[in-house]
């Protein structure tokens, strides 16, 4: 993993097991994975760390049973990034669609998930601009406000 952030400007993990994949590939990638980055990024002198999590993973004991391992591995690797000393966003996206993108997101600290959705196309631009923000966690829904009253904490 070291030599995987050499040469960087900035790190962010967007990776995971995906749907299909069986608990074992879920923790190696979204667990293990990401606490490997993380460790690797303090080592090599990065400030800031820019994690792509999911909703949900803040609160995995409340999860359904088919999403509860998933949850607490990147929960895992939340609490990881927390206890790094690096700066950091963790960004926590509603269902993630590959619908055309929409050109507008809605953060806040707190949204209500239930049945929302956001395409990746939406939510993929908006990450870079997170490595020069402050320290906090980001949820992310499709339902959002007019352009200029959008927010972006």
């Amino acid at each position: 993993m070291d030599k995987a952030v050499d040469n960087m400007e900035a790190i962010i993990f967007a990776a995971g097991s995906g749907p299909k994949t069986g608990p074992d590939k879920t923790t190696a990638v979204d667990k293990n994975g990401a606490i490997q980055l993380v460790d690797a990024s303090k080592k090599k002198g990065f400030e800031r760390f820019v994690m792509l999590n999911s909703v949900g993973s803040d609160n995995p004991e409340q999860a359904q049973e088919e999403m509860r391992h998933y949850l607490e591995e990147k929960h895992d690797a939340d609490e990881h990034l927390k206890a790094s000393g690096l700066a950091y966003t963790i960004v926590r996206p509603v269902t993630l669609t590959n619908e055309q993108a929409i050109g507008k997101i809605f953060a806040d600290e707190k949204v209500d998930h239930t049945d929302k959705s956001i395409p990746r196309a939406d939510v993929a631009p908006s990450l870079p601009n997170l490595s020069q923000r402050k320290k906090r966690s980001i949820k992310h829904s499709r339902y959002s406000p007019a352009p200029s009253q959008s927010r972006w904490p």
